[in-house]
């Protein structure tokens, strides 16, 4: 990857640049699916946090959970979730943009006092194309896109994950995977604002392609 693609991993729609990580260990509560899917979804989440050598919880001791993840099958479904109007500001009028979108997916974070992401939302509408892909490929697509603060367009017309030719296995691309340990190293900060933060992970993708 080069410096500009890295940076525009992180570019938000204003065009300004953001990045976060998990500033805590990351305890999941699974929404909408079946005991065997639950299994599929906290084990992609565990394999995407062991990579980046990050942690998973039982419980955290602020918010009980702090990566909450609903499968749905429409928008509207959202709506009668008990409390979830004071999780997620102004839902009802997100709830219409989200329907007249088309949207399949959307995702919430919050942040602690460094930046760092303390909690996640994740909603996934399961029609069409979606309810037509393996459960673990919509897992560790999912799992990746809530490790990090990632701009709107980093995976709007590239997915994160690959299809291996031999096997059929759906696995993590190589290079995100790369940005994602970089991401997580301990002399990086736990979110940055200036571009030449994007620089920096650049530098530690290259030292791993070096070592490599």
């Amino acid at each position: 990857m080069t410096p500009e693609q890295v940076q525009e991993l992180f570019t938000q729609k204003d065009g300004s640049y953001a990045f976060a990580r998990w500033g805590r260990p990351i305890a999941p509560i699974v929404f909408g699916v079946e005991d065997a899917t639950l299994a599929t979804v906290k084990g992609a989440v565990e394999a995407v946090v062991t990579l980046v050598g990050h942690q998973m919880a039982e419980t955290d001791p602020e918010l009980g959970v702090n990566l909450m993840v609903f499968f749905l099958r429409d928008w509207d479904e959202l709506a009668s979730v008990p409390d979830l109007d004071r999780l997620i500001p102004d839902l009802e009028p997100l709830l219409g943009r989200l329907k007249a979108a088309g949207a399949r997916q959307y995702r919430a974070f919050r942040f602690d006092d460094h930046g760092a992401i303390k909690a996640a939302f994740v909603f996934v509408r399961m029609d069409g194309e979606m309810a037509e892909l393996p459960a673990e490929s919509i897992a560790l697509a999912q799992a990746v896109q809530v490790m990090l603060l990632w701009g709107p367009r980093a995976f709007a017309e590239t997915s994160p994950l690959a299809v291996l030719p031999e096997s059929g296995a759906t696995v993590l691309r190589p290079e995100i995977a790369a940005v994602l340990a970089a991401a997580y190293d301990r002399m990086m900060p736990p979110s940055a604002d200036d571009p030449s933060h994007a620089l920096r992970l650049f530098a530690r993708l290259r030292l791993e392609d070096d070592a490599g």
